[in-house]
């Protein structure tokens, strides 16, 4: 008997796909490579920058964080698809809690422009599985191919750099190798209005709570999540809002995708917060943005590093600690000005991985402290950021 996989009709009813029967595709890189599979998720044609990971685990997450806007993924590790997805309706949306942040999702939609495996899943094992993550892609109109040399690949994408290239899918159009990308990514994932976010515990008598204002430039759900975990009250902003037209006690730079370069607006208003001595803490995409903010520069790195097994040496301690991570660019240390030092520099090609003032509370890293998919071994760099906003309102 041929597998089979639960797929999504639009309008939510199900319906078999076969895999045996899959359409030819093929993936073609702007040097002219390409590699042949066949197509799952959505039978489209679609271009991006085209990435790897190197994450085990965790897909669900990647493929819904915002860090990831306009590229193509590729998956070094072998298998995906083996726990499902954690959808729980038919029309393959997730849950989410009373103030709108998704539960098992890093944003409320799948983020990333395609999908690139070795091998999928025909039929996942997990209690929370709701759907196939075939199933998933196509209700997401996203794009997958399996039965690629991803190890191939991978080592393609580390001897020439990232490189721009689109999935080609048998009976579709062609595109160009330039139409997936996305000239302002970070205004494309970023929110548009102000939004409070309240923590679930009341705050204690005679206890102010705390008020962290959170430039969204593309920022994982699991932030919001360890920060309220915390009892404080968070304002998302957008990235190109000025967080001093708010009250706050303490500033959170987000993640986000696309060259820190192109957020200017975001750069002018870290470098008038910096004016205001309260505590700033930035992750990822915040980390480049408060280093052009304090007056260094950044570069594209030739292949980014993504996924949950990069090692992190503090500075000082020089404690190993292994991180999670997605991001294209990184800090010039040699820029750096007088009154900041590197923080965290990673164990396998020397780059900054962190930076902090030497002369006020504020820091950034480059690295997932509240990484999700884990690990979280950095998570206490939040609690040692609220303990900085909590003495600065003493």
């Amino acid at each position: 008997m041929d597998k089979k996989e639960t797929g999504l009709k639009a309008g939510g009813a199900l319906q078999p796909v076969r895999h045996r029967a899959a359409k030819q595709a093929k993936l073609v890189l702007e040097d002219g490579s390409e590699y042949s599979g066949r197509s799952f998720g959505r039978a489209r044609s679609q271009a991006g920058e085209v990435v790897f990971t190197t994450g085990m685990t965790g897909y669900p997450q990647s493929l819904t964080d915002p860090s990831y806007r306009g590229q193509i993924l590729v998956s070094t590790y072998p298998l995906a698809g083996n726990y499902g997805v954690p959808v729980k309706s038919k029309s393959g949306e997730g849950f989410f809690d009373e103030q709108g942040i998704p539960l098992h999702f890093e944003s409320d939609r799948i983020q990333v422009s395609g999908f690139v495996v070795s091998e999928i899943c025909d039929e996942p094992s997990h209690f929370t599985s709701g759907a196939t993550l075939s199933a998933w892609l196509e209700k997401g109109n996203v794009p997958g191919i399996f039965g690629v040399d991803t190890r191939a690949l991978t080592v393609r994408l580390r001897e020439r750099g990232v490189m721009r290239g689109k999935i080609l899918v048998e009976g579709g159009r062609d595109l160009t190798i330039d139409s997936g990308l996305v000239p302002n990514p970070v205004a494309d994932v970023s929110n548009t209005e102000l939004k409070t976010f309240l923590p679930p515990a009341p705050a204690a008598k005679n206890d102010k709570r705390l008020k962290i204002a959170l430039i969204d430039c593309g920022a994982k759900a699991n932030i919001f999540r360890c920060l309220l975990a915390r009892n404080v009250e968070v304002i998302r902003a957008p990235w190109n809002y000025d967080p001093g037209a708010v009250a706050y006690d303490g500033l959170f730079l987000s993640n986000g995708p696309g060259d820190p370069k192109d957020c200017g607006k975001t750069i002018a208003a870290v470098r008038k917060a910096f004016t205001l001595g309260k505590p700033i803490f930035g992750i990822c995409l915040g980390n480049q943005i408060m280093a052009l903010a304090a007056g260094a520069d950044t570069y594209k790195l030739p292949y980014g590093h993504r996924g949950q097994n990069q090692p992190c040496i503090e500075t000082g301690t020089g404690r190993c600690y292994i991180t999670s991570q997605n991001h294209g660019y990184a800090v010039r240390n040699e820029t750096l000005p007088r009154g900041w030092e590197p923080w965290f520099i990673n164990a396998n090609d020397g780059t900054i991985e962190g930076i902090r003032s030497t002369k006020n509370p504020f820091s950034a890293v480059q690295f997932h402290p509240e990484g999700c998919p884990g690990p979280r071994d950095t998570e206490f760099l939040i609690d040692r950021f609220i303990a900085q906003v909590k003495e600065g309102v003493k």
